[in-house]
């Protein structure tokens, strides 16, 4: 028998909220997260501006205070939201283990705070290799959010990390779909996180280029999708995850179904470091493959979350994807809510699945804010929901996500209703 795969619990720590619910509130009314960096000094940096998590307390979700002194901000953050998802899905910390439960992590840089902590203990004040922190190293590496969820739960079944760049959100929900359908999992904890706000990587993406830089006096107008103003994303963190279960598993249960994941496709561009195809191509092989994989046609899709990160390289090959894969003349309605959150980077694909099972719960696509002058130029000129969001009854929608390196993951959503 088929086994099919649901969303029973919704966690979010973002720019835009400390919960699931306030960040889809916030965007869902066009509100914007993005403002000056307080987490460290950026006074004499180009760039002053991100996506920062707001008043965040690691203290109240019920950590041990010696357990938090060991890690990164970014695992403090995936476990800020997954208590919350685990809660949601009317699970608790005794009884999660009792099923056969697992994790699926998406970060693509890791605990940058720990290393640029280190760093400057080690270069700057010259302390030498004795004081630097024994534990630098378990707080650096990406696979630590899901190890140390693990050991929060007591979940003996895998934990796995996915680091693909901007997609590491959206394949690790991939694979968590993958591991329930193939029977080695009932309930797989899956989302993404990153925490990276910090000197070296602020410093490195803007000697990328990659970055917006002349909107420090204005940054709620820094992220601009697919308008010709743009300059390029807002670097931002945050955490989000949601709970899959086998949907026989979770209706057993009474649990509340927000929405079925019926397909899932993962490609590669093989073509540039940080550059996606230009004509979109790579990327389309993922979105038919996510299409064929639901067992649906593209007209069927009635809501696409962009990864719209308002660089040109990106808004330029996203959207001659789309033409590729729903036609050029295509009426899909599309947004980017990075244009509010910023570029979560390796959480951006969770955060934006659960942005997309919320606009197909509510039946209202969220709005791409700052898209005052479309960039009709390189063909942009397709229907971004600009400005306001709209009401619409949502079968099935579909979110993206196309990374540094080539790496594209789709995810397609049924309303359970269906």
């Amino acid at each position: 028998m088929e086994r099919r795969v649901v969303v029973t619990g919704l966690g979010a720590v973002s720019p835009v909220g400390n919960t699931a619910e306030e960040s889809w509130q916030s965007v869902k009314a066009g509100k914007s997260g993005i403002g000056r960096i307080t987490l460290f000094d950026a006074s004499d940096f180009e760039v002053k501006i991100a996506g920062e998590v707001k008043g965040f307390d690691i203290e109240r979700y019920g950590i041990p205070h010696r357990s938090v002194r060991k890690m990164a901000r970014f695992t403090q953050l995936f476990l800020a939201s997954t208590v919350q998802a685990v809660s949601d899905a009317q699970f608790t910390r005794e009884n999660l283990k009792t099923f056969k439960a697992g994790i699926a992590t998406g970060c693509c840089l890791g605990g940058f705070d720990a290393m640029d902590d280190a760093y400057s203990k080690f270069f700057d004040e010259n302390i030498g290799a004795s004081r630097l922190s024994p534990v630098t190293i378990p707080m650096f590496i990406p696979n630590e959010a899901a190890a140390n969820a693990s050991i929060f739960y007591g979940l003996q079944g895998m934990a796995w990390t996915v680091s693909n760049a901007c997609a590491s959100g959206t394949d690790a929900i991939g694979l968590g779909l993958d591991l329930i359908r193939a029977g080695r999992l009932d309930v797989c904890v899956a989302g993404g996180t990153e925490a990276a706000i910090t000197p070296i990587c602020i410093a490195s993406l803007t000697q990328l280029g990659a970055l917006a830089r002349h909107y420090n006096d204005n940054p709620e107008k820094a992220s601009r999708p697919f308008d010709r103003d743009r300059e390029g994303f807002v670097f931002a963190e945050g955490a989000c995850t949601l709970v899959l279960e086998e949907r026989e598993h979770a209706k057993k249960r009474g649990a509340k179904i927000y929405a079925e994941i019926a397909g899932y496709g993962s490609s590669a561009d093989a073509f540039h470091i940080t550059s996606p195809l230009e004509d979109g191509s790579g990327a389309a092989l993922a979105a038919r493959s996510a299409l064929e994989d639901a067992g649906i046609s593209a007209d069927q899709i009635a809501y696409y979350n962009a990864h719209g990160t308002s660089t040109i390289a990106n808004d330029k090959g996203e959207t001659n994807m789309l033409k590729a894969v729903f036609g050029a003349t295509t009426k899909l309605h599309i947004s980017s809510t990075k244009s509010m959150t910023g570029h979560l980077v390796g959480a951006a694909g969770a955060l934006e699945a659960m942005f997309t099972i919320r606009a197909m719960e509510d039946g209202f696509i969220p709005p791409t804010i700052n898209l005052e002058n479309p960039d009709t130029a390189n063909g942009l000129d397709l229907d971004y929901t600009a400005h306001t969001g709209v009401s619409l009854e949502i079968p099935y929608a579909m979110s993206g996500s196309l990374g540094f390196g080539g790496h594209n993951g789709f995810l397609v959503f049924k309303n359970p209703h269906l």
